[in-house]
């Protein structure tokens, strides 16, 4: 490949630790090639105009025991009942939840829903994946 520019990094040993776990699991051949993946994913998305109408998922891992949590994140939903189009809610323990939240509408509207169930104290893990722009 012509053009290509050779960069390093510092990272913790932990991070490039489980970082190199991720590569073996996907079965990249190299860091370079995953890096160069990575990249290209968050650039596309960097480049969704914020009007563009999309399909994205938001999903959420969460502790449904944290006081009303469960309650905010029904209110939310509720509130842009004409984006979300479906909810899928599963329980994985006693104490823990996940949930896919699928939304159809500005690209705008959905990452500002995930920015808003995501900050939510008892709120694990919070994701937004475009799977589509309309």
């Amino acid at each position: 490949m012509s053009g290509l520019v050779r960069f390093s990094f510092s990272i913790e040993k932990e991070l490039l630790e489980a970082f190199q776990n991720l590569i073996d699991q996907k079965q990249y051949q190299n860091r370079s090639e995953y890096v160069r993946d990575l990249l290209r994913e968050k650039i596309t998305e960097s480049k969704i105009s914020k009007d563009k109408i999309v399909v994205g998922t938001i999903f959420l891992i969460y502790d449904h025991h944290k006081r009303d949590l469960g309650k905010k994140l029904t209110q939310v939903q509720h509130e842009h009942h004409d984006v979300i189009i479906a909810t899928t809610h599963v329980h994985l323990t006693h104490y823990m939840c996940a949930e896919a939240i699928i939304a159809k509408g500005k690209y705008s509207v959905i990452s500002s829903i995930a920015n808003q169930v995501g900050k939510q104290k008892g709120v694990i893990h919070s994701s937004l994946s475009i799977g589509m722009v309309l």
